[in-house]
């Protein structure tokens, strides 16, 4: 099985990617917080596999940071949820934010992320809500903080500004979360000027 890999990489697209390593390319299926994370294109990129093997496919999903691949693999434990709708779960809400959800057993915020119904909800409250509990406590407190959901907007949007000026995905995204930690209260207006002093 494949826990990691490494390499270069070649193509990406908010669903998957081609990473290049010892002269073959690896298709990996990433979520959205994860795809964010990454460098240019040709860069080196390493992740962590999570490695799902059928009997006509195998398919890797790679994840950015570990907390990510455990979130994902803690999902696709809950029955009806396959590695499909846990990458999409993990790309309708960061991984923070869904450890938080699933510790309160937040029915209604989990049923609120694209292709999570009721019952879908309240078995990934009932099967894993003493585990994410578990794991929420051994996170480190900045890890397990949880960004509102209108907050992770704004973050998204400035990041995305940045981008629109030449700034790489990952440059973007790292300047955005220093400015909002040097920044008490912020908009999307002074959010966007603080990253661009961090950027300097």
């Amino acid at each position: 099985m494949i826990a990691h890999l490494s390499g270069t990489l070649l193509a990406k697209a908010p669903q998957s990617l081609i990473i290049e390593n010892g002269g073959i390319g690896y298709e990996v299926t990433v979520p959205l917080s994860t795809f964010y994370a990454l460098p240019e294109q040709d860069d080196r990129v390493s992740l962590h596999i999570y490695t799902h093997v059928r009997e006509d496919a195998l398919t890797l999903f790679g994840f950015y940071t570990p907390l990510e691949k455990e979130m994902f693999t803690m999902l696709i434990s809950v029955s009806g949820i396959g590695p499909k709708l846990a990458t999409n779960i993990l790309s309708g809400i960061g991984p923070e934010e869904l450890l938080e959800a699933m510790a309160r057993g937040d029915t209604a915020r989990m049923q609120s992320i694209p292709g999570v119904g009721r019952k879908t909800s309240e078995r990934i409250a009932l099967e894993l809500r003493e585990r994410a509990m578990k794991l929420k406590g051994t996170l480190e407190p900045s890890v397990s903080q949880v960004i509102s959901s209108q907050d992770k907007g704004m973050l998204d949007d400035a990041a995305s500004a940045l981008v629109n000026l030449g700034y790489s995905a990952k440059s973007a995204r790292d300047a955005v979360e220093k400015a909002r930690s040097r920044l008490e209260t912020f908009n999307l207006q002074s959010l966007i000027k603080e990253a661009l002093r961090v950027l300097a």
